[in-house]
């Protein structure tokens, strides 16, 4: 039995995901930011997490590992955090005038990234790229592929 006569879709889609997320790092790195430090900045910016393990859970890192970047931005002067008074063993984390300029230039950066990432692609080819992006996501879940055609056919 030989190779596949194509590339398995798995790997085309696992070598994209590894392009983008290193030319997304670099245009991060290129505006003095870093991928977790944008994550947490733009979770804050968001207002819906403000203490520790909200932000963990929403950029989806372990506590510890949250505790490590914020330990830098902190020094940084890119965020504070103060005990919560309702509960004294939880930190929120709040952004500084610092954090919110380094936010806003991380926004332009990644703006700008996403403008060369959809270059020469129509809004329906998008819309459909999401579908399916989200069909190959929903097959690998629990369930498969046969819970993911039922719920189709429910939308349908």
């Amino acid at each position: 039995m030989g190779p596949p006569p194509e590339e398995p879709i798995g790997l085309s889609v696992t070598r994209t995901a590894k392009a983008l997320s290193r030319a997304f790092d670099a245009a991060l790195a290129e505006a003095g930011g870093s991928l977790p430090s944008w994550l947490v900045l733009a979770s804050l910016k968001g207002g819906l997490h403000a203490t520790q393990r909200e932000i963990a859970e929403d950029v989806g890192v372990e506590g510890p590992t949250l505790t490590h970047h914020l330990n830098r931005m902190e020094a940084a002067g890119l965020v504070t955090r103060v005990r919560d008074p309702r509960n004294r063993r939880a930190h929120r984390v709040e952004l500084t005038r610092e954090g919110e300029l380094a936010f806003q230039n991380l926004l332009a950066h990644v703006q700008a990234f996403d403008r060369r990432l959809r270059a020469g692609i129509a809004e329906e080819e998008l819309a459909t790229l999401r579908r399916q992006l989200a069909r190959l996501a929903a097959n690998v879940a629990p369930g498969g592929a046969s819970e993911a055609r039922g719920r189709e056919l429910e939308s349908s």
